[in-house]
């Protein structure tokens, strides 16, 4: 799937959701009037399919935004439990799809982890191999970040994820010496043989998107963004 890209996290507070916003709004900035699509194929909860529908013309409904919706804000097989539903993928798969046919960049956010459960069988790594996704890993910028960085990337490796690469994201504010201590470029990159392809800087406000897309025009993105036709 050469035209779509899942962001995926090591776990849920990584920040997937500022790389995927940062990325639609660098794209919708700079390729504009190319047709983005953002899709969030599971989401337990309130959260980031509203956010996307607010901060982008994506010509897109709510459920081709989010395809499987559950109101707990727990892992999906649980919260579709709690709701006497499973989690079907088929409509997400289609809804994906559907979204490659028309759209010339897609991008998938992930939801929790790698290692978190989309069903009670798979989980977004094990969706990630069988749907041949390029993947991004977004590892938070905080004391473990290496070894978060290591075990995801060892995770994505046994699953056979197509991963592309790394971005370290501060989630909160962090000095040029928090970063070099908490999540070292050099050694992350030795330990997983993974290139780390920028840092997210913090960003106090989630709907600037103006912050959002100069933050990601400072990533290497080459190979991840479709070419011009």
């Amino acid at each position: 799937m050469l035209n779509t890209l899942l962001i995926a996290g090591t776990d849920t507070d990584a920040g997937k959701t500022v790389v995927t916003t940062a990325l639609a709004a660098y794209w919708q900035r700079y390729y504009s009037p190319r047709p983005l699509g953002l899709i969030k194929p599971v989401q337990s909860g309130v959260g980031d399919r509203e956010l996307y529908q607010k901060l982008f013309k994506l010509d897109q409904t709510l459920d081709e935004i989010n395809p499987a919706y559950f109101a707990a804000p727990l892992a999906p097989p649980l919260a579709a439990e709690r709701e006497g539903r499973q989690v079907d993928l088929k409509p997400v798969w289609q809804t994906l799809r559907a979204l490659e046919r028309s759209r010339d960049w897609v991008l998938v956010e992930g939801l929790g982890g790698l290692g978190s459960p989309v069903t009670a069988e798979l989980t977004v790594a094990d969706l990630a191999a069988q749907w041949r996704l390029p993947t991004l890993l977004v590892v938070p910028v905080r004391l473990g970040a290496i070894a978060q960085a290591v075990a995801n990337v060892a995770l994505a490796r046994q699953a056979q994820v197509a991963l592309k690469g790394i971005i370290l994201n501060c989630a909160q504010p962090r000095s040029p010496q928090e970063v070099a201590d908490w999540a070292p470029q050099a050694l992350i990159e030795s330990l997983t043989q993974m290139p780390i392809l920028g840092i997210m800087p913090h960003i106090a406000e989630a709907t600037d998107l103006f912050s959002l897309s100069n933050a990601a025009s400072r990533l290497t993105l080459d190979g991840l963004i479709p070419a011009m036709a």
